[in-house]
């Protein structure tokens, strides 16, 4: 029997109810992952549920491997064998690789990230309706949520009601039907298809319904319209579901995100049981009063009030700065004062903003005083879109036969090559069971295509081949460097850049990976170590994994993110920088009339903090170029105004300065007098 003895009165309800659709509203720090985790192993080991009849769904593979090693260390000697934990897309691309053909698939179908999406969008834009780069991420974007809200193509031509709308429904229909030829689904078509494949074919359903009888869902107040109507479908008329969720962390709206998906399920099920969990693990009495105060500003369906018995804690601190500078000079400061006086380490200690552009000034102001610091969200060197142009030229040089890379790079830069040439292709090489590289010197294809596409895939595939026996055969390096010159990728980059400047980095950082590359055979020849162009390759594309895996090493560094990506995080210290009207909350909320959800975001900011948060803002800020007077945040207003501490709104004396001054040398001696 599972032990459920660690969990307290809310959490065990919620835990052993299995009577009917389950509703668990989670505040911050409440526990929920126990929750969930402790209920799967109640399923199987109390109600005798099959493992690989249950599947539990979160958003993050982060939460998803976190679920997954509870329930192992609560299931063990291969209890939980069957067990589906995953993201709402590892479950989407499961069930089209289970369902390809129905679904209109052939099998090692591609999964294309945003980039090489955005790239296909492009050209189609260009091609068919004469529009720029500026209008290319409104578009993918608008074709996101018509996917999300799931509307087809036709769907959306239908709807449209102006020209823009238009446009972008005849571009979301010509890039349907490219990502067809290309046998190649978009991130958002891990939910859309599945669940179109549902609602057009009962059977397909039918069959996993049979297969999922019990559906627990984290995370739920961040599901879109095509998620919601995946888990209703799956459910069917039964009563094997759980969703956890809080209203008040829903800050993903701008990419689909429905809170109200918490509402309709008490529509949607009539006898759904709601089971609150309030108490809070993780903060102070004083910083979840602050969270309250904030988040009841917001409307309310569902109502909570989170607690805790960690006592009442110390004062928020809110620091007004001069200016930007001195705001992130107080910040850094302020984590090295703290960490000399208390000791502890960097990595107890998050400074989170609104924006990405803030953290600029910050890593300067960390780097002067040599302070380690991790920047989340920052794209890695192999994500960029340059690098990975050429990696996918680089990939397809050492293994032709790899149709992912072909189409990632057949068309960059544009060699005017179609869709419609390259579904006939596509379709040649399934038939005949090649790769669409070797694909292009058959004879057979003449039949398929028109002269002046043949001639152009022809030259494509000579020019790579000659390529190839020249990185082989002769210098590795100076092969790949006459292949970028032949591509004319500067001037790709010229004309697909904002500025000549970014097109001059993104270059730097094509030269930088060819650097790389001669590096490394250089390397192994001091060594007496033969090195091919293909190990080469093969090395950096095992860097970029390992970079991608590094993102989880957890090393001693203050942590630098984004509100948005704090969610799930907690640490001792917090500092909330910018806190300024039209920077937190977004000027183009106010202007949207969507204040509520950048409430939601401070309450998220608030609630990630254990022992101390300070909150800091600029009297001016540097944006653009201009010195902008700003206005603090109306949510310092909504605090508590007995639990802060202001500091700055009056000036402080040289005196006071001094004092402060010689307090920090003094525990700066007492510092070093233990080494």
């Amino acid at each position: 029997m599972v032990d459920l003895s660690h969990l307290n009165p809310r959490q065990k309800e919620a835990a052993k109810y299995i009577d009917g659709p389950l509703l668990v509203l989670a505040g911050a720090g409440s526990g929920k992952t126990s929750v969930i985790t402790r209920k799967i192993a109640y399923l199987i080991e109390s109600c005798g549920i099959k493992p690989h009849h249950i599947a539990a769904v979160t958003f993050t593979n982060k939460a998803s491997r976190e679920m997954k090693e509870r329930v192992s260390q609560l299931l063990q000697g291969g209890k939980g064998r069957g067990l589906t934990v995953s993201t709402f897309h590892n479950l989407g691309l499961n069930i089209i690789r289970s369902e390809h053909k129905t679904a209109g698939y052939r099998t090692g179908f591609s999964i294309l990230d945003q980039d090489d999406a955005k790239n296909i969008l492009k050209d189609i834009m260009m091609r068919d309706h004469d529009q720029d780069d500026d209008a290319l991420d409104m578009v993918q974007s608008a074709i996101s949520n018509l996917k999300n809200d799931m509307l087809d193509p036709e769907q959306a031509i239908a709807k449209a009601e102006n020209p823009q709308e238009m446009m972008i429904a005849q571009c979301y229909s010509v890039y349907q039907r490219t990502l067809r030829a290309y046998n190649a689904v978009d991130f958002d078509d891990l939910i859309w298809v599945p669940t179109m494949l549902f609602k057009n074919h009962p059977e397909v359903l039918k069959r996993w319904q049979s297969k999922i009888r019990y559906l627990l869902v984290d995370e739920y107040q961040d599901t879109n319209t095509s998620q919601y109507e995946l888990v209703k479908m799956l459910l069917g008329d039964r009563n094997g579901l759980t969703v956890v969720g809080d209203d008040d962390q829903s800050i993903y709206a701008w990419r689909g995100a429905r809170p109200e998906n918490l509402n309709l399920l008490k529509v949607d099920y009539p006898h759904l049981k709601l089971v609150k969990l309030e108490q809070n693990y993780r903060s102070t009495g004083l910083i979840l009063n602050a969270a309250n105060k904030v988040i009841d500003n917001n409307p309310h369906e569902l109502i909570k009030k989170l607690w805790s018995d960690k006592g009442y804690g110390d004062a928020i601190k809110i620091l007004k700065c001069k200016n930007d500078e001195i705001e992130a000079e107080r910040v850094v400061t302020g984590i090295v004062e703290r960490r000399m006086r208390y000791g502890g380490k960097f990595s107890d200690f998050a400074v989170l903003y609104r924006g990405n552009h803030q953290s600029r000034i910050l890593e300067m102001k960390l780097q002067a005083h040599q302070v380690p610091y991790k920047l989340s969200g920052g794209q890695s060197f192999f994500g960029r879109s340059e690098i990975k142009d050429i990696m996918g030229y680089l990939r397809l040089l050492i293994n032709p036969t790899d149709d992912s890379a072909f189409l990632r790079i057949i068309n960059t830069p544009r060699r005017e090559i179609g869709p419609s040439t390259i579904e006939k292709l596509s379709e040649y090489s399934i038939r005949r069971g090649i790769s669409m590289m070797a694909a292009t010197t058959e004879l057979g294809l003449e039949q398929l295509l028109t002269p002046k596409a043949l001639d152009k895939l022809r030259r494509f595939g000579h020019w790579l081949n000659n390529i190839t026996r020249m990185a082989y055969a002769d210098d590795a390096v100076a092969a790949v460097k006459e292949m970028i010159e032949d591509l004319d990728y500067e001037a790709h980059l010229n004309l697909t850049s904002g500025t000549p400047h970014q097109a001059e980095r993104r270059m730097s950082n094509v030269w930088y990976l060819v650097d790389s590359i001669s590096k490394m055979i250089e390397k192994a020849d001091e060594l007496g170590d033969e090195v091919t162009i293909e190990d080469a390759v093969s090395k950096l594309i095992l860097r970029d994994m390992l970079e991608r895996q590094a993102d989880d090493d957890e090393e001693d560094q203050v942590q630098l993110m984004t509100l948005h990506a704090s969610k799930g995080l907690e640490f001792p210290h917090v500092y909330m920088v910018g806190l300024e009207e039209e920077l937190m909350p977004h000027r183009n909320s106010i202007e949207a009339d969507t204040v509520e959800e950048e409430r939601r975001l401070m309450y998220v900011g608030i609630t990630r903090a254990q022992r101390t948060l300070t909150i800091t803002y600029a009297g001016k800020r540097k944006q653009f170029g201009e010195i902008l007077d700003t206005t603090h945040s109306r949510f310092l207003d909504e605090l508590p105004q007995d639990d802060i501490e202001w500091e700055g709104r009056t000036e402080v004396s040289p005196e006071e300065q001094k004092a402060r001054g010689q307090e920090t040398m003094a525990s700066l001696k007492n510092l070093m007098a233990d080494f």
